[in-house]
């Protein structure tokens, strides 16, 4: 199953901010109660009583509570589809990435974190800091956790995956290597767009990852060479933290990252996933 956040169009006030748009994160008063939880069923949307990693039956099958009417995929805006409480990410998880940016393969899972306030939604624009003289895209695969998890083995690890869904890891480069950790390169807000959806059903084994810009190939590679696999990125972390559901984890970024420019539009496209695309704006500073 496809599961989505949004807001309907016709009840959509999205709000410009100082630094960029107005998504469910952002701008709300209560951000718990911004977007709504949907099923999607081909070309339509099924409202979901709440987050769909909370029905759970006695059979630790995931039985989303649809209630209401369904929208047209058209009628709807689309969020990112998860609410993270922490964002879980692995470096140098491709040999070439690492490679490229002249740095050894970890001898384990490199991680790091980015805040939940770096998460937007598919066509939310992705804000270029006015501190940064170097922004670069990274196509990603991101795994969605469903369950609480801390201290799992590799054999049992994707017991504890909700599902999947695409990421960009964006990096403010220059404070990347000026700061020598990666907090502020990797934290700013509108850094992680994910989306378009959560597919449960998804299988990441050998799919071709691609990031364009402005419709030119930038990245293309395969999950199958991620060095460290998925089960081994969740069992890695979870030993040293507890995963909730609906947190976050960016498996790694293929060689090919490069800089952006405002007006740019980055699309990451992971196949038979889905696509998301969003355009990077110059901030705005009051």
């Amino acid at each position: 199953m496809r599961i989505v956040r949004y807001t309907l169009l016709a009840d959509d006030e999205t709000t410009r901010i100082p630094f960029g748009f107005g998504d469910d994160l952002f701008g709300e008063g209560d951000s718990s109660q911004a977007g709504s939880w949907g099923l999607l069923v081909d070309d339509l949307v099924y409202p979901l009583l709440r987050a769909p990693y909370l029905s759970v039956d006695k059979g630790g099958q995931y039985r989303p509570a649809v209630t209401g009417s369904s929208h047209r995929l058209d009628e709807v805006r689309l969020l990112a589809p998860v609410k993270p409480t922490k964002i879980a990410c692995v470096g140098r998880n491709y040999a070439e990435h690492a490679a490229e940016l002249g740095n050894e393969v970890p001898s384990e899972p490199l991680i790091f974190l980015k805040p939940p306030t770096t998460v937007i939604g598919p066509d939310a624009p992705v804000v270029y800091p006015a501190i940064s003289a170097r922004v670069d895209h990274e196509g990603e695969l991101a795994v969605v956790i469903g369950r609480r998890c801390r201290n799992v083995s590799e054999a049992d690890a994707l017991h504890y995956v909700f599902g999947y869904t695409v990421a960009n890891d964006v990096t403010a480069r220059d404070l990347q290597q000026k700061d020598g950790q990666w907090s502020r390169a990797k934290g700013f807000d509108t850094f992680a767009p994910v989306g378009p959806w959560v597919d449960t059903a998804f299988d990441p084994t050998n799919r071709t990852l691609r990031c364009l810009v402005n419709d030119v190939v930038r990245q293309q590679s395969t999950t199958a060479l991620m060095v460290y696999s998925i089960p081994r990125i969740i069992a890695h972390v979870a030993r040293f933290m507890t995963l909730e559901p609906g947190d976050l984890i960016l498996t790694g970024t293929p060689s090919g990252i490069g800089p952006v420019q405002p007006g740019d539009i980055m699309a990451v496209e992971i196949e038979g996933l889905g696509t998301i695309r969003n355009q990077v704006v110059a901030e705005t500073l009051a």
